[in-house]
Parts: C-alpha cells; structure tokens; sequence
C-alpha cells in the first residue's frame, strides 16, 4: 500500500444520539465521487472516545463493505491498551480495510522505550500496513523521531501521520526513514509537502474533499503557484476547524451549516455557541461556502 493523496479523516454522523448509518453512506458517496484517495473512520474526527466497542466495529464494516474497494480504508484503531488495540487491528483486517491508524498512547504516558514495544507488539499480531499517529497534543506525549525510525524497521509499519505541528520533526522523519509522511493538519499540508510528506489525513475534506485534493495534487506536482494560492484560500479556514472550538465540533457545526450532516454530538462535546458559529459561517463563505437555509 502506498500512503499518498488526500484522506478524509471522518465523522461520524449521530441522529438522536445513535449512529446514522444512512448519513454515513451518503457521506461516503461525496467522497468516492470527489475522488478522494481514502477515507479513515474512527479516528479522532470521528469522535472514537464515546463510540461503544460495538460501534467502533460497525462503523469500520460499514465503511470497508460500502467502498468495497473503491477508494482506501484506513481504520483508527488505536488504544491506550496494546491488547485492545490489537483486538481491533485484527477486526479491522477481517473487516477488509487496507491498513490501520494507530494513535500513540493517551492517559498512561508510556516512555519512548514503552512506545517501541506497544507499535511492535500490534505489528507483530496483525498482518496489515500500520500508520504511526503522532499527536501530542491530544495524547500528552510525542513520539520521538528516533523512536519512529526504529518501528520503520518493522516491515508492517509503513507510514507516520504527523499532527506535531513542527517542521523540524516533519523534516527528520521524512530525511531519515522510509516511512510516508502525511499531515494530521489541514493548514499545515502544504508546508509539509514542501519538506517530504505525502498527503493529508484531512479535517475539511468531510465538506471540501475536492478543494482539498486539488491542493494535495498541485503540491504532489510541485505546482507550487496553484498549491500556495489554495493553501491561502483555505487557510482561515483550516485554522478556525481547529481553533473555534476541539475537533470535531466545528466542523460538525460546518457540515450542519452546509446541509450535510446534523451536527450532533456526543457528550462531553457541546455544540458552537451562536456567536462562534457565525464566526465559523463567516469563515465559510469566505471559502466559497454557499449555506443552505436553516
């Protein structure tokens, strides 16, 4: 598997409190026909931390057995637990996905030696490509560039999606390892791409898959005049997505804003306030977002 392209990293939709699975297909669609690389359910965007185990699992089989191979499947399957990480990498494979999301472990704060050993053991266990998930800011630890080069050796553990938001970091591991490089971070895909990375794992490509890959493409083909143009064209954007409030509410707020989606969330998420959420439908129609009437 080559990691590449644009990913939509997914919501998951919620209607009155349970998973909208006819909402999820018909999100799955507008990707398949923006011609999105592949998308990545249950991960951080897709609120995994209120999904029952249950669901984490129906979420992935519906995704793999809708795309049906038509674009990639890349699971979130991490866990502060090896085994139940490696519980739901094997589900994952047999679900038919073609590769998995491991984030670094939150809450328990491992060193750099207990990370090694918990990406290898999952390795190990589950015949299937792996993408490392470097982001501290959510987990409370960073995973070292020395540390990724050792997992690199691993035949199974093909590529890092780094959310650090450093370009030091970003720069190492794209110098130093064989591993793909992809950014965790809408505003900083370009910057990343002009260092080594390979794509994006994308927060605005729920709603804007297409301009999203436009830029990923102009970037992948040193287009650097149309790259720049739409980087600064969605700037703004990409920003307010992860400073108006803790993903995903805004861009659940912003799927809601453009007809697609509810906008529900499971709690401890809380929706936008009003006056947040017009700052957020300014920020839409600067992005060349028509709302659609309330």
């Amino acid at each position: 598997m080559q990691l590449a392209g644009t990913y939509t990293a997914l919501i998951t939709p919620f209607n009155d409190g349970r998973l909208d699975e006819a909402r999820l297909r018909a999100n799955l669609d507008d990707q398949l026909a923006a011609g999105i690389t592949g998308v990545v359910p249950v991960g951080t965007t897709g609120e995994s931390p209120t999904l029952s185990h249950d669901e984490h699992r129906r979420v992935i089989d519906l995704t793999a057995e809708h795309l049906a191979g038509r674009c990639q499947v890349i699971a979130g399957t991490g866990s502060n637990s090896t085994a139940e990480a490696i519980a739901l990498t094997q589900h994952a494979k047999a679900a038919g996905v073609d590769a998995a999301l491991l984030v670094n472990p939150y809450y328990n704060k491992p060193n750099q030696d207990g990370l090694t050993a918990h990406f290898l053991a999952i390795a190990d266990a589950v015949e299937l490509p792996l993408v490392l998930y470097n982001i501290p800011g959510r987990t409370n630890i960073l995973m070292a560039p020395a540390t990724a080069a050792r997992l690199a050796e691993h035949p199974n553990i093909i590529g890092i999606k780094d959310a650090t938001g450093s370009m030091d970091i970003a720069s190492e591991l794209a110098a130093e390892t064989d591993l793909a490089v992809i950014s965790g971070d809408d505003s900083m895909t370009l910057p990343l791409m002009a260092v080594g990375g390979t794509g994006v794992i994308s927060v605005l490509s729920n709603l804007m898959p297409e301009r999203v890959k436009a830029l990923v493409d102009a970037a992948a083909a040193d287009d650097l005049p149309l790259a720049r143009t739409l980087h600064q064209q969605l700037f703004a954007l990409c920003k307010g997505l992860l400073t108006l409030g803790t993903n995903p509410i805004p861009i659940k707020a912003a799927m809601a804003i453009a007809g697609r989606d509810t906008g529900e969330l499971r709690l401890p998420l809380t929706p936008l306030d009003d006056s947040t959420t017009a700052k957020l439908q300014a920020l839409l129609i600067h992005a060349g977002l028509t709302p659609q009437p309330a």
